[in-house]
């Protein structure tokens, strides 16, 4: 109840647009009402005599006035101008149904896919602001499967659940309404049927929903294959994996295969057992019905006709809300896998009203810092350091050490377990993280490019940029040259992640976007390691002309790439073992000297 609660403030907004839907909907049930009840005056018209008609007169419990309009409308006139009047309330009156049918569904797409676009943008919007090691720790597939599929799913708990409901039900109280009209003591008799098929309704559906969440994860599962394998299929291809990839996901569709199946199987198995209660219903009334016509004379055929019709129609609305109950116990299971999303706190948490910082002054201070992924695994502890504006630092060690997860503190990727990080002496929680974060800049082993043109990626995050200052950073980042041999230059759009790059040629990219943002601190993390000699040489000047006059804080395993920075900072196990420049850490012999000499033997650092 809690999670449709949840859901049903998401429609608050389009309030307006639900309750004109409601009124069209009422209309269209009256009028479908109408018209089931003119099967009454075409029947005396065309099958009875005066006589008969007068049976019965005075049994109803409900009027229906327009019928008595109706009646005084064609009373005394000739049968063929009667047949014609009787024909033209008729049209008018199923015109006027189509008129509403459409209307009510018109507005009922508008609210379901207003909705749906406020969930799915709430949604894409909440996932950035949660921390990477959420991302670390979640597969995409899986989070693609919430924005894509669930989000669909939760649009038939709207449209065929929600205002389904509405529909569906004064559907029913307008048929239920002719029923009576037409016999009071039939319709006591088919009520019966009613208590019986609301209790199906509800045992279904606790089962309809746990058996949608299992379909909802099978898919995320499938997803997330699909997604692995098309973003690595070079090394699928490299290591001849194609097939194992293809059993993987074979074996994926299957396991979505038997949840879909399974709850196909008692979704499907409503409609016909509610409309199997109702033939039992309308076998039963057609007994009472014939005695009450043949044997006690209370009723009169065309009576009967229209409330063993109306009988019959209001099945349908029943039968259909079992199915609605499908969509919304479907659309509520979906509906609590994005509201786990939804509740995941924001990480790290933003202040709101965390103080503008515009410039970088003094220093950048680590004060016994520890953190932890993974409670009681620390893997960094007891970090202190101090790092001065336009110092250059180096971390060094094995990998594992916590190099990367210690640079990421700089920006608020993560917060330490224990401890802070100060700039000017101000915590990092302290600040407001979009001005905090418009000081650094970051480039990566792991270089990101849109599917967008160079230039886009270039100047991505600065609004308004110049084509001057767009090609100085692609010149100082040596990229300028490689961009204007590509067939559309600037223009050209590389391809997902880059994929009509080489590595150097991607790396260069992402270092000109570093230096279009000309930012105070800089976070080079394995930014050469992963390119070939020659776009190293170049990278690694485009480098040494971003780093001039900046805070760098360079990430390594590669003593050439470090050897320069004013101060090295070696890790071991998550603590600080060593410090200081190359030639004071070579005179220690102890951790540094030693991945010196693994890398370079007694050979001198190549310049």
């Amino acid at each position: 109840m809690s999670s449709y609660l949840r859901l049903l403030a998401y429609l608050r907004p389009y309030w307006h647009l639900l309750l004109l839907a409601a009124v069209v909907m009422a209309f269209f049930a009256l009028t479908n009402g109408a018209s089931l009840t003119m099967i009454s005056p075409l029947a005396r018209l065309l099958f009875l005599t005066e006589a008969q008609t007068q049976v019965s007169q005075g049994q109803s419990i409900i009027d229906i006035d327009f019928l008595d309009a109706l009646e005084r409308w064609i009373a005394g006139l000739p049968y063929a101008q009667r047949l014609m009047r009787l024909s033209l309330a008729i049209l008018v009156i199923f015109a006027l149904k189509a008129i509403f049918a459409y209307w009510g569904r018109f507005l009922s797409v508008m609210v379901e896919q207003n909705v749906v676009k406020d969930i799915r943008d709430t949604l894409y919007a909440h996932l950035h602001c949660l921390s990477l090691s959420y991302f670390q720790t979640r597969r995409a597939g899986v989070l693609t499967s919430r924005l894509t599929n669930d989000v669909e799913f939760v649009k038939g708990a709207i449209s065929e659940g929600l205002l389904a409901l509405v529909r569906e039900s004064l559907l029913a109280s307008a048929f239920l309404v002719v029923v009576v009209w037409a016999s009071w003591r039939l319709a006591i008799v088919s009520i019966i049927v009613v208590p019986l098929t609301v209790g199906l309704i509800v045992i279904v559906g606790r089962k309809l929903r746990q058996r949608s969440k299992r379909v909802q994860v099978a898919m995320g599962e499938m997803m997330s294959v699909l997604q692995e394998t098309l973003s690595g299929i070079r090394v699928v291809k490299a290591f001849g994996m194609e097939r194992f990839e293809i059993d993987k996901f074979m074996e994926r569709t299957r396991s979505y295969l038997r949840a879909v199946t399974r709850f196909e199987i008692l979704g499907l198995a409503a409609p016909p057992l509610t409309e199997l209660l109702g033939v039992v219903a309308a076998v039963v009334i057609l007994w009472y019905g014939g005695h009450q016509i043949l044997v006690a004379r209370t009723l009169t055929p065309d009576k009967f006709l229209v409330f063993l019709t109306g009988s019959l129609m209001l099945q349908q609305p029943i039968k259909r809300l079992s199915n609605v109950n499908r969509s919304i116990q479907q659309g509520l299971a979906a509906a609590e896998r994005i509201f786990e999303v939804l509740d995941e706190q924001p990480s790290p948490p933003r202040k709101p009203d965390g103080k503008i910082v515009k410039d970088f002054v003094h220093s950048l201070s680590f004060r016994h810092v520890s953190f932890e992924y993974v409670p009681g695994l620390p893997v960094l502890r007891d970090i202190n350091m101090e790092i001065a504006k336009g110092e250059s630092v180096a971390l060094v060690g094995p990998s594992g050490v916590g190099k990367s997860t210690l640079a990421d503190l700089i920006p608020r990727f993560s917060d330490p377990t224990e401890g802070c990080v100060e700039l000017d002496s101000n915590d990092l929680r302290e600040l407001d993280l979009g001005s905090l974060r418009s000081l650094i800049g970051v480039v990566t082993q792991e270089t990101i490019l849109f599917n967008d043109t160079v230039w886009n990626n270039i100047a991505y995050g600065r609004q308004g940029t110049t084509e001057e200052d767009v090609v100085r950073a692609a010149r100082a980042a040596h990229a300028h040259d490689f961009i204007l041999d590509l067939p559309e230059g600037y223009q050209t759009v590389v391809g997902e992640r880059g994929a009509k790059l080489s590595g150097g040629e991607r790396q260069r990219i992402a270092i000109a976007r570093a230096v279009l943002k000309d930012p105070a601190i800089l976070i080079l993390d394995e930014a050469t390691s992963a390119v070939d000699s020659r776009s190293e040489a170049l990278i690694q000047d485009a480098i040494a002309h971003l780093m001039r006059g900046r805070t760098a804080i360079v990430i390594a395993h590669r003593v050439s790439t470090v050897r320069y920075s004013d101060t090295i900072v070696v890790l071991e196990g998550g603590r600080i073992v060593e410090r200081g420049s190359h030639e004071e850490l070579m005179a220690m012999s102890g951790h540094y000297r030693r991945l010196f000499e693994m890398q370079f033997g007694h050979q001198q650092v190549p310049r």
